[in-house]
């Protein structure tokens, strides 16, 4: 049953995370080889078609010390939905990528979703993907859920921690919490470094 959920839930991790001593067909194939039992010809063709999709056709012997950073990100892209999930889960897709590049793999995680009917759950710091992608965006602080909405009213929203993270200033809460991890207080005499806050996003 763990096995039959595995296949319904993919991931684009956020290095691609491939294994740097498997081919391309052995690296996208990989869920298939270990949790189902497919035929290695069947696998073969399941392979040929995700890479196709991400536009990647014919690198399927290639190794991945050979690929660029934009391919490392298919052909991630590629694993995360050669099991046909229901559910792809993206951990930073943008990251390591140049703006160009960036919003290429941002149309094609747009393109997929509607073409496989997939849900998409994006963690990004990057807002210009993150209006891009979703229909609806909630803001994480200090593990907790501040806001969540559709992408304008994330824009407009009157939250000092939201705006400070989605116009990127030096000036708010998220830096005023950050300051005190920094603070130096007394103790019986004696300084201590005295960690009050931390934030994530």
């Amino acid at each position: 049953e763990i096995n039959h959920f595995r296949t319904q839930l993919g991931m684009l991790f956020q290095g691609a995370a491939l294994f740097d001593s498997l081919s391309v067909r052995e690296n996208v194939g990989f869920s298939l080889y270990e949790h189902t039992s497919l035929s290695h010809e069947e696998i073969d063709k399941r392979v040929k078609e995700k890479l196709r999709m991400v536009g990647l056709s014919g690198v399927e012997d290639v190794m991945p010390a050979d690929l660029s950073g934009g391919m490392k990100k298919r052909v991630g892209l590629a694993r995360a939905i050669c099991t046909e999930p229901h559910i792809v889960l993206y951990d930073e897709p943008t990251t390591g990528l140049d703006p160009i590049m960036a919003d290429a793999i941002n149309d094609l995680i747009i393109r997929l979703q509607k073409r496989l009917r997939i849900t998409s759950i994006v963690v990004t710091h990057d807002m210009k993907s993150a209006y891009k992608l979703g229909t609806r965006i909630a803001m994480l602080y200090n593990g907790n859920i501040v806001e969540v909405g559709t992408p304008d009213e994330i824009r407009n929203s009157t939250n000092p921690l939201v705006q400070q993270f989605i116009t990127g200033s030096a000036q708010g809460p998220i830096t005023s919490d950050e300051s005190r991890e920094h603070n130096i207080v007394q103790d019986n005499g004696n300084n201590h470094n005295h960690d009050q806050a931390s934030s994530s996003s």
